[in-house]
C-alpha cells in the first residue's frame, strides 16, 4: 500500500520538480526526512520490485522510523534472498562505538595475513587512557600500568566497549589510516572511520584534546565551561557530517558479509562472531526485543548529550545505535542496523522502536518461511 501511494505521490510531484527550484532549506530541525529525501526513497521504492512480504517489512520499517522524532535510519538485510529493506538507510549517521567493529576487522585481517600476532602483549599507561567508558582505567590508576594481549584488548573493546582497549588496538594496527585502508579494500565506501575517540569526542564538544582530561570527571567539568554557542555549533556540525559516519545499509551489508565468511578467515570469523555474541552493552536495545528462540550478536554505539539545556528539559543526543546479526530458531540470519543520529526522545521510547524492528524481522521471517503474507495477515484497507 505504501509503495502504491508513493508512486502516486512521485507522479504528481515530479512534474512540479521540473518547474520549481528546491533549495533544501527548512526550519524543521526534528531530523524527519526532508522533501527531497522522501522523493528519493519513493523513487527507490518504485525501482525495486519487492515481494508482498518484503513490502510488509518495508512498511513496518517506515512506520517505526517515522514514529520516533529525530534523525532515524534503519536497515534490514536478508542474506538468503539478497534483499535489503530500509528506512533512510542510505544516509550517513554517527557511529560512535559501532566503529569499534572496523578496528577489530582491521586487526583480525592483519592477523590473518601474518602482520599481527594476537598473543603479543601491550601495556596501557596513564598517557594512553581514553575518554568516557574505559574500565581498564581503574587498573591503570591503581597499578600505574596494565598489560595484556592484543586478543584481550580486542575482546574488551567489543564486548565491554572499552575505549582505551580499542585505542590500544587502533594504535597497534597503524592508526585510523590503516582502518580506512581496510574498509576501502573490503569495499565499504559508505563507512567512514574517524580520528579516534579522544580527538573526535573533544571536537564534538568544541574542544581540543588534552590528556589530563582522561582522569576522573575532568573532561565533563571542562566541557561545562565551553560557551553554549560553541558547543552547539560543534555538535550540529558533527551530526550534519559525522566524521565517523556510516549508512545503515552499508553496516547491515558488512555484517552479512562478515557472517558469511567473506571478510576474514574461518578462525577469525568464528572468533569475531563469538565476541559479538558476548557483548554486554545495550541489553535492552535490539536484544531486548528478541522473541523466544531468537539470538543476536551485536554492537552498540552511544554519543554525547548536548546538555546545555535547563535541568529537566529534553536534550539532544548524537548517536544512539545498535547493529547486529539476528539468528532465528531455524538458523536463518538477518542483519540489522538501527541508528538514531539525533533525538530528544526519552531512552525507553528509543528502545521500544528497536524492539519493534526486531519484531518486524521476526514477522517477516515467519511469512517468508511459513504461510506467506496472504495467510499470515488478514486483509485490510489500512495503509
Amino acid at each position: 500500500m505504501r509503495t502504491f501511494l508513493l508512486q502516486v505521490f512521485c507522479v504528481l510531484m515530479l512534474g512540479s520538480l521540473a518547474t520549481c527550484h528546491l533549495t533544501g532549506e527548512t526550519d524543521d530541525t526534528s531530523g524527519a526526512p526532508s522533501f527531497e529525501e522522501r522523493i528519493e526513497q519513493a523513487a527507490e521504492d518504485i525501482a525495486v520490485e519487492r515481494s508482498a512480504e518484503e513490502e510488509w517489512l518495508d512498511d513496518r520499517l517506515f512506520a517505526l522510523g517515522t514514529g520516533l522524532e529525530g534523525k532515524i535510519g534503519i536497515a534490514v538485510h536478508d542474506p538468503a534472498r539478497s534483499r535489503m529493506m530500509h528506512y533512510n538507510g542510505t544516509q550517513l549517521f554517527p557511529q560512535q562505538s559501532v566503529s569499534k567493529l572496523w578496528v577489530a576487522l582491521t586487526a583480525l585481517d592483519q592477523a590473518d595475513r601474518g602482520e599481527l600476532d594476537l598473543s603479543e602483549t601491550g601495556t596501557v599507561r596513564v598517557d594512553d587512557l581514553a575518554v568516557f567508558h574505559n574500565p581498564i582505567r581503574r587498573s591503570v590508576i591503581a597499578n600505574g600500568s596494565f598489560s595484556t594481549t592484543y586478543k584481550d584488548f580486542l575482546e574488551r573493546a567489543l564486548t565491554a566497549s572499552d575505549n582505551t582497549a580499542n585505542d590500544m588496538v587502533l594504535r597497534r594496527v597503524g592508526g585510523p589510516d590503516e582502518v580506512r585502508k581496510t574498509l576501502a579494500r573490503k569495499g565499504f565506501a559508505d563507512i567512514r572511520f574517524g580520528p579516534g575517540e579522544r580527538p573526535m569526542q573533544s571536537r564534538i564538544a568544541g574542544l581540543e584534546w588534552q590528556q589530563g582530561w582522561a582522569l576522573g570527571k575532568t573532561f565533563f567539568e571542562v566541557r561545562k565551561q565551553v560557551p553554549h554557542d560553541v558547543r552547539q555549533r560543534a555538535f550540529d556540525a558533527y551530526v550534519a557530517d559525522p566524521v565517523d559516519g556510516a549508512t545503515p545499509v552499508a553496516i547491515a551489508s558488512a555484517l552479512a558479509r562478515l557472517h558469511g565468511g567473506e571478510l576474514l578467515s574461518q578462525e577469525s570469523t568464528a572468533r569475531y562472531l563469538a565476541w559479538l555474541d558476548d557483548v554486554k552493552s545495550g541489553p535492552n536495545r535490539l536484544k531486548g526485543g528478541l522473541p523466544d528462540g531468537w539470538s543476536i550478536g551485536h554492537k552498540t554505539g552511544t554519543g554525547q548529550v548536548l546538555d546545555i539545556v535547563a535541568p529537566g528539559a529534553p536534550a539532544d543526543q548524537a548517536g544512539y545505535n545498535d547493529v547486529g546479526i539476528l539468528t532465528a530458531p531455524d538458523g536463518s540470519i538477518y542483519t540489522v542496523a538501527v541508528m538514531i543520529g539525533r533525538t530528544q526522545v526519552p531512552v525507553p521510547a528509543r528502545m521500544d522502536m528497536m524492539h519493534g524492528v526486531v519484531r518486524a524481522v521476526a514477522g517477516y521471517h515467519e511469512m517468508v518461511n511459513g504461510p506467506g503474507l496472504a495467510q499470515a495477515e488478514p486483509a485490510t484497507d489500512a495503509s
